[in-house]
């Protein structure tokens, strides 16, 4: 139903803890190239626990053969510098939430590409720098799954 989208993640238990969310929620998990580890690593394969077999999982080599393989009608890119609040976004299924890499977050040359629709924010305290990478793509997703009532959930 929704895509998350790693662009050049860099800590392996993330993933892995993606992969798990995931497979739980029917979402999609999109990995953009150059990742900071191999798919096999232990680290990796831990945090996903038994969920990989479960998970949609693709690796594309760019952020253009992404693009080019989800023809993605709206991409909301997830930042601290985003204006909108994630949770008044009104998702749609095949939205795309874009993350950046651990732990720059997303380029200026990514948050400026034609893709993105919005840029969006997760709200926090002040004076916090971010949440950690899996834990604001579980929020984002759970969020946008709850806008159209967990379909399929039990």
């Amino acid at each position: 139903m929704f895509r998350v989208m790693f662009h050049e993640p860099r800590i392996p238990p993330n993933t892995g803890n993606a992969i798990r969310m995931v497979a739980a929620t029917g979402a999609e998990l999109h990995l953009v190239e150059p990742l900071g580890f191999d798919l096999s690593e232990p680290k990796l394969r831990r945090a996903g626990l038994d969920y990989h077999d479960l998970a949609s999982v693709t690796v594309h080599s760019d952020l253009e053969a992404a693009w080019t393989a989800l023809q993605p009608e709206r991409v909301f890119a997830f930042t601290a510098h985003g204006t909108a609040n994630y949770a008044e976004i009104e998702y749609r299924s095949g939205d795309v939430l874009l993350f950046g890499p651990e732990p720059t977050g997303l380029s200026p040359e990514v948050l400026a590409d034609p893709h993105v629709t919005e840029q969006v924010r997760i709200p926090m305290l002040p004076g916090r720098r971010s949440l950690n990478l899996s834990n604001a793509a579980a929020v984002a997703c759970y969020e946008a799954w709850r806008q159209h009532g967990f379909p399929g959930a039990v």
